[in-house]
């Protein structure tokens, strides 16, 4: 199994495209100002709208949308369990009932609300994959401190908040393969992770754990010594080679994202 492949979170790729070419700075507000509307839609309608526009993005970006689609892969098993407990325990009006299971009653309203959540769930996990594939790590960082530069007054390490999460971002494909090595070692050895059941899979995982934990240590090591080494000292007077500039593409990006955000939340 290529986990790379399979879970594509945190993954960057690489275009030319004109989402690509946007100042980070844009895409980090544009995609929160998003998620943020997304919880104020209180219809279906506004659902598709929001999910044409994501579409949309895509094309633009010229991201492949079976590579979009393999990034919701991680939050299946939360999709559906969202889904269950809303259409069982999912209060309001009363309404038709559509089918019970033992105690447990469906109706018409618990299923609205089940899979109005649950489409709301995949669109959330949906726009804020966007901006890790259309921006990179360093990107990230840049846009990041950029935006948390007025609360340096009040104590809050910008710069190092934005190292983090861009360290971070780097380290989920590379723990990914990581596991996939680690994986492929022990079932060269003899182990089983997809036979028995819950139990016996649960504890075969222990000997992937183990050395996954100690390879994810040497490699933070690693990285602190190698920073270290670079002189590394934080933000204060750090110089970038490609500085962050805002252009006209912004100004229409950000005009766009308000025009859709208003258009999301009248629509009926």
């Amino acid at each position: 199994m290529e986990f790379a492949t399979y879970v594509p979170i945190g993954q960057y790729l690489p275009s030319d495209s004109a989402v690509h070419r946007l100042d980070p700075r844009t895409k980090i507000v544009a995609t929160t100002v998003l998620m943020v509307v997304l919880f104020f839609v209180s219809t279906f309608s506004g659902l598709g709208l929001f999910g044409v526009t994501i579409l949309a993005v895509l094309a633009f970006g010229e991201i492949p949308l079976g590579f979009a689609l393999r990034s919701l892969r991680p939050v299946v098993f939360l999709l559906l369990l969202t889904v269950f407990l809303n259409t069982f325990f999912a209060g309001g009006a009363p309404s038709r009932t559509l089918f019970t299971v033992g105690p447990l009653v469906a109706t018409e309203a618990g299923l609205r609300t089940a899979l109005f959540i649950g489409l709301r769930l995949l669109l959330l996990v949906a726009v804020t994959s966007l901006l890790t594939f259309t921006t990179s790590p360093v990107e990230l960082t840049d846009g990041v401190e950029w935006l948390l530069r007025p609360l340096r007054r009040l104590g809050v390490p910008g710069h190092e908040l934005a190292m983090m999460m861009s360290i971070a971002l780097r380290f989920i494909p590379t723990l990914l393969e990581e596991t996939e090595r680690i994986m492929k070692a022990q079932m060269a050895r003899g182990a089983e992770f997809s036979q028995g059941n819950v139990l016996k899979r649960a504890r075969a995982l222990i000997p992937v754990l183990v050395p996954l934990m100690l390879s994810a240590f040497r490699r933070s090591e690693e990285l602190a010594l190698a920073m270290e080494a670079r002189c590394y000292r934080g933000g204060e007077q750090r110089t970038r080679m490609k500085e962050l500039r805002w252009r006209a593409a912004d100004s229409v990006a950000v005009a766009v994202v308000t025009a859709a955000c208003v258009l999301f939340l009248r629509v009926r």
